[in-house]
């Protein structure tokens, strides 16, 4: 009679029994051993920082410039900041000089690139990488996700490995949604707001924090990971719309008498965010603590014409090769006249929506032909300012055009 050769089931006595050369195994004894292996490949991480080859800033820098165009200035913020949390985490021990976070602030317009920044840098690290939005965040007790469900999506990033968790980075983008409601503190519950940033700063400057394995609420009866987040760095990125008439109150307020005109007169009043500073986070609603704890401050420029020309075509993953790869995969060639891509860059200006922007316009003049083309089998495509202007025309576009 047939039996597993591991536990010695009859066929009967099992749901499935699967024959082997000179043997037989049960379905138990299959999901007994997946599960052994699971827990096997856990322990053998792939985020092991003694095999990381160090990349210096300027190294970091020119591999986002493959995929970011412009931001320059954050750009090196950031490799700045990712080098040194890889020479933080290889420190020695015994080392008697104890080096510091550098957590860091991305303020920046909507579309100017802060969260594709992340996602590019996510690609060449070692270590484990997440992005949450802060949007959704509220205070333990309330409708919404705790706090510690930020260390749950890392600790799935690295795959349960608590030890590579706890090196690794975490972008909270929509920082700024976060900000406090009322000028003044503690007035009435800001469960979404003040609340959510005084549950960050334990994790922001080190903490060990029990956290539910597979996200959700704290229950007395589910275990627990104790996550010590002392080597996690932490990225924040959030549009903070509004800030300019904040930093150009203070610009004014500042100055007085003959010099201070001298001083107005070089301030660029067309990109603000530059001369941002720690108090203007302050004055726009993030509290004093979370400031300290977010050492670095750095801006993301408004994306100006020539730059949203760029972005259409130079990137590695831009727009216009997308799309061409998309048609390629169905056989079609696709090339666009310059003076589309002059049309499209124009209409992303007009409509204030930077780099998304493009993608929107795109995907308004590409949508009939992605819906015809593949049934047709047309061997070349190619769109023209004529077809794109008739396309947008075409398209319910009224609300865009009245921004």
């Amino acid at each position: 009679m047939d039996k597993c050769s591991f536990c010695g089931r009859s066929r009967k006595d099992t749901n499935l029994l699967i024959a082997g050369v000179s043997g037989h195994i049960c379905d138990s004894c299959i999901e007994q051993a997946h599960g052994i292996l699971e827990e096997e490949f856990k322990k053998k991480s792939s985020f092991d920082m003694k095999e990381v080859k160090l990349l210096k800033p300027a190294e970091i820098k020119k591999f986002l410039d493959q995929y970011v165009i412009g931001q320059d200035q954050a750009k090196k913020y950031l490799s700045v900041a990712v080098y040194n949390h890889y020479k933080r985490l290889t420190q020695p021990s015994a080392d008697e000089v104890e080096i510091e976070k550098s957590n860091i602030v991305l303020v920046g317009e909507t579309g100017t690139g802060k969260t594709l920044l992340a996602r590019t840098i996510a690609r060449m690290l070692h270590v484990p990488f997440t992005i949450v939005d802060a949007t959704v965040l509220t205070e333990a007790g309330y409708v919404g996700e705790d706090i510690e469900s930020i260390l749950t999506r890392l600790l799935q990033a690295a795959d349960y490995n608590v030890e590579a968790a706890q090196k690794g980075i975490v972008f909270i983008d929509e920082i700024d949604k976060i900000a406090r409601k009322g000028d003044n503190p503690s007035i009435t519950r800001d469960v979404s707001g003040e609340g959510v940033q005084q549950g960050l700063l334990k994790l922001l400057e080190g903490a060990v924090v029990n956290v539910p394995p597979q996200g959700g609420r704290k229950h007395p009866d589910q275990k627990m990971i104790a996550v010590d987040t002392k080597n996690v760095l932490f990225i924040c990125g959030g549009a903070f719309d509004g800030i300019e008439r904040k930093i150009g109150q203070r610009l004014n307020t500042r100055v007085v008498g003959y010099s201070a005109s001298q001083q107005r007169d070089a301030v660029d009043p067309t990109n603000l965010l530059q001369y941002i500073s720690p108090q203007d986070l302050k004055s726009f609603g993030l509290i004093p603590e979370i400031i300290g704890r977010l050492p670095i401050l750095t801006y993301l420029n408004p994306l100006d014409r020539s730059t949203l020309r760029l972005i259409l075509t130079e990137p590695k993953n831009s727009i216009v090769r997308q799309y061409k790869k998309l048609f390629e995969m169905d056989k079609i060639e696709l090339t666009f006249t310059e003076e589309v891509l002059e049309y499209i860059v124009d209409k992303a200006v007009e409509f204030k929506l930077g780099a998304r922007g493009l993608r929107s316009i795109c995907e308004t003049i590409m949508m009939d032909y992605m819906f015809e083309s593949p049934g047709k089998h047309k061997g070349k495509l190619e769109i023209t300012l004529d077809l794109a202007k008739g396309k947008l025309e075409k398209a319910n576009i009224g609300l865009l055009k009245a921004g």
